[in-house]
């Protein structure tokens, strides 16, 4: 019974938590032990482009699996650091991200628009043999034709940025954890 000085409050539905973070995110140019048997790397356009970051959006989306992404994303990047073998801090950076591609169970390679994307186009060359890939090519994207060819030749899927990817991406993930 509600007294005389108190009101009633109205009862309100349980709020529906988000799923637990599960997931172990991994960042360059740091080497932690891996947690999970399933990982994830994570390729592609790093510049500034339209639209939300898609490396923040994937890694939210798989956040309450058991897997661990590596991000070559650096916060800490200096744009003047000198792309040579003997500057160390950009040889450490180029050294992981090879590195975490080889351990990588599973590689996304993101081509955004309005960008060159030379290192990405790379890192598709370099995993397209696997087949343990899937591509996300912008429309926009000035190099896509090639992007295309490749990925027809080696039977990777090619998806559209425009598309509904990132639902993909988490299935083939989840595959992978059968």
């Amino acid at each position: 019974m509600v007294g005389a000085t108190q009101q009633a409050r109205p009862q309100q539905a349980p709020a529906q938590q988000a799923p637990a973070q599960q997931a172990q995110i991994i960042k360059a140019p740091t080497r932690p032990a891996i947690k999970f048997k399933t990982s994830l790397f994570l390729a592609g356009t790093t510049s500034r482009t339209a639209g939300p970051d898609w490396r923040p959006a994937l890694t939210q989306a798989l956040g309450a699996l058991p897997v661990t992404i590596f991000n070559p994303l650096r916060p800490d990047w200096d744009s003047t650091w000198r792309e040579e073998v003997t500057f160390a801090p950009f040889r450490e950076q180029v050294e992981w991200e090879l590195h975490m591609q080889e351990q990588a169970s599973f590689i996304v390679v993101y081509f955004g628009p309005s960008t060159e994307a030379p290192i990405s186009l790379l890192e598709l060359g370099l995993c397209a043999r696997s087949r343990k890939v899937l591509v996300v090519c912008h429309a926009g994207y000035k190099k896509r034709g090639n992007v295309q060819i490749v990925c027809r030749r080696f039977g990777i899927q090619c998806m559209d940025a425009g598309e509904n990817w990132m639902p993909v991406v988490v299935a083939k993930v989840k595959g992978l954890l059968r």
